[in-house]
């Protein structure tokens, strides 16, 4: 294709993807869903260019920023304390999933040889991070749940890119140690994490230097390639290097960055995460026509793979089932033996997290990279489409039902301090700091509105901490007239910059006045 002409097809897939959120949205559908469908629809329209996606381009664009993100925001303490259930999802799954799969396939087609079985099985095991966070955005979950499949979408990857390489080594070669494989799992992995924990330390060092707001966010960005490209230079996991670089940077971003770079940063990440999700998810669809045209069309995948392909998609989904429950199980038992204390999921929240394994563009990708030498290659990129079809059409249509329907509550134990209390502390802190230097050295009162301020400040927080219910409708009501009155004030000043009273940096400076007021109002009302 032309340059011109692939500026054209991204213009296009951008256009497309608006008007994709916008059905979603009016049809109540996952975002996921209709992208995903869009983009089958747009694979077949005539005249559009069959969409040949080079396989590493797409994990090294799109994988690293999105795993990023979600170590960014991760809670760590939740994280620490459910990394025994992060680690069975992420690993132990994936490992029991890759086998199950493996053995129905060598079942359905004797003459494939085992090793490739279980490459097949290492493509279609790990649940992808761009699905999963698709999905969970739009749903609400205990704290201990989304704690769980977070983290698993954050290590899993890693897991099934590892497997699907011995995988694919031992179905060539001929040869596999599986001691060696352990050995090498682990040194990946720790290495991984000695990566990305060395390249995030020095990343937050670095940003501490850098003044310039947009300089910081451009490092930011940069981080996420850094640490996944570093990764993979040392022969290490590249996943788990940004992940750890991402845990490391949102751990020190709240003493790293100014108050400016948090939020045009956020609005940044928010934006380029938007758009490299739904692109991806295109980009699945899209792809399918390039997929059939390589294995001979829908005819010969109806007459040949129909039935490998079915059992595929139904092993996926009962392997995680009976692990999920399974697990449970073993926790039941050495509950009761006395050798362990953890809480089993039960049958409610299991059943969730077992419907929660969307698969995604690692699947894809990972399909695309088989060499042409590998036995079952055809078989492999079909079924690889047909679980991600399934499982994000079929599980992200309805796991916000599946959810509802279980009725869960959350039963993790709350912080010592909630939302009241720890805003009265901070409020003391406050009031503290002004006193101390409200005063000059000869005793004058040198800020007496700023200590007003901050003392009605705190005596208002800890009124609210003891009268919290009884206050809310009243304080929601409070920040309704705050924002009325900043939509009077934005309107008086745009009215004066037509009318020419003021010039575009009066407008600005003070806009982004009444926009942080507005935002702050919009927090505390939901707070509230």
């Amino acid at each position: 294709m032309h340059p011109v002409e692939i500026f054209e097809l991204v213009f296009a897939l951008l256009t497309a993807i608006l008007g994709l959120h916008w059905a979603a949205a009016k049809l109540g559908l996952p975002p996921a869903v209709a992208l995903l469908v869009g983009g089958v629809v747009l694979a077949f329209i005539p005249g559009l260019p069959v969409l040949e996606l080079d396989p590493e381009l797409v994990l090294v664009l799109f994988l690293p920023p999105l795993l990023m993100d979600g170590a960014y925001f991760t809670a760590i303490a939740a994280f620490r304390r459910h990394i025994a259930g992060i680690l069975s999802l992420a690993v132990g799954a994936v490992v029991f999933t890759t086998l199950v799969v493996g053995v129905v396939v060598h079942m359905l087609v004797p003459d494939l040889p085992w090793a490739a079985c279980f490459a097949l099985g290492a493509i279609v095991s790990p649940p992808d991070a761009v699905s999963a966070r698709a999905v969970l955005q739009r749903v609400q979950l205990p704290r201990r749940l989304t704690t769980l499949l977070e983290g698993e979408s954050l290590l899993n990857d890693a897991t099934g890119l590892v497997l699907f390489r011995f995988a694919v080594v031992a179905t060539l070669t001929g040869t596999f140690d599986a001691g060696e494989a352990s050995i090498s799992f682990a040194t990946l992995a720790l290495g991984g994490v000695i990566v990305g924990g060395a390249i995030g330390g020095i990343w937050v060092l670095l940003l501490k230097r850098l003044a310039d707001t947009t300089l910081m966010i451009v490092a930011s960005v940069i981080l996420c390639w850094a640490a996944y490209l570093a990764g993979e230079s040392l022969h290490v996991s590249g996943v788990i290097a940004t992940v750890t670089a991402g845990l490391v940077y949102g751990w020190y971003q709240h003493v790293v960055h100014s108050a400016q770079v948090r939020i045009r940063g956020s609005a940044f990440w928010h934006v380029m995460v938007f758009v490299f999700e739904a692109i991806v998810f295109v980009l699945i669809g899209f792809s399918l026509r390039g997929v059939l045209e390589r294995v001979g069309g829908i005819d010969t995948v109806a007459a040949t793979m129909a039935l490998p392909v079915l059992g595929v998609v139904a092993a996926v989904t009962v392997a995680r089932f009976a692990w999920v429950f399974g697990s449970d199980a073993v926790i039941l038992v050495l509950n009761r033996a006395g050798l362990a204390r953890t809480r089993p999921l039960g049958v409610r929240a299991g059943t969730v997290v077992s419907w929660a394994g969307m698969r995604g563009v690692v699947t894809l990708a990972v399909a695309l990279t088989l060499p042409e030498a590998m036995p079952g290659r055809d078989l492999m990129l079909v079924t690889a489409f047909a679980v991600i079809l399934v499982t994000v059409l079929m599980q992200g249509t309805t796991l916000g039902l599946v959810i509802k329907a279980a009725g869960l509550r959350d039963a993790d134990p709350p912080a010592p301090l909630n939302l009241a209390q720890a805003e009265a502390a901070m409020a003391r802190a406050q009031l503290a700091a002004v006193e101390t230097l409200a005063f000059g050295p000869d005793g004058t009162l040198l800020h007496p509105m700023l200590l007003e301020t901050y003392g009605r400040r705190a005596r208002q927080t800890e009124n609210y901490n003891a009268n919290a219910e009884a206050m809310i409708g009243n304080i929601i009501a409070h920040f309704d007239l705050v924002i009325d009155a900043v939509s009077a004030g934005r309107m008086e000043l745009v009215r004066l910059h037509r009318a020419g009273q003021i010039d575009d940096d009066t407008l600005h400076n003070l806009e982004r006045d009444l926009d942080l007021e507005e935002l702050a109002a919009e927090a505390a009302k939901m707070v509230g």
